[in-house]
């Protein structure tokens, strides 16, 4: 199982940011096949994730204050029954600055929610990359997460 972590128009104005998810993105590489992606619209997001569809098909998980809230275990529950259903490729995306609007939400596998606060969309993408990252520790019972 594929996974990346997309975000629309989202070029930090701090290198930290893109080092930091980058960090994590490659700290998943030993548990799973991972990347980054920026995308200038999301047009251009939803039109790349439809290709990945018809090619190999993908759950897109688009990141939303009104999405689902799971705790690290759950997401990582997520993850295993979509890896365990023959799911190929996950794609996580933080939306545009106004957010996602009512026909992009709906065209979503899942909308997850990182909590009732509001994040810059560059802590939002290392928060999501860690929280990933931290699953698939879960996933393969290692010492990362202690369940606190």
């Amino acid at each position: 199982m594929k996974v990346t972590l997309a975000s629309i128009a989202v070029r930090s104005r701090s290198e930290h940011f893109d080092d930091l998810a980058a960090e994590y993105v490659s700290r998943i590489q030993p548990y799973a096949p991972a990347e980054l992606q920026i995308f200038r619209s999301s047009a251009a997001f939803f039109e790349s994730i439809e290709k990945q569809r018809s090619r190999m098909g993908a759950v897109m998980v688009l990141l939303d204050g009104r999405g689902k809230h799971f705790s690290s275990e759950e997401l990582a529950q997520w993850l295993r029954r979509q890896r365990d259903e023959g799911q190929q490729r996950i794609v996580f995306a933080v939306g545009p600055a106004d957010g996602w609007s009512d026909t992009e939400r709906a065209r979503a596998g899942l909308l997850l929610s990182l909590g009732p606060m509001t994040l810059p969309h560059e802590l939002a993408r290392v928060v999501l990359s860690e929280q990933v990252y931290r699953a698939f520790t879960i996933l393969a019972g290692h010492p990362y997460h202690t369940g606190h």
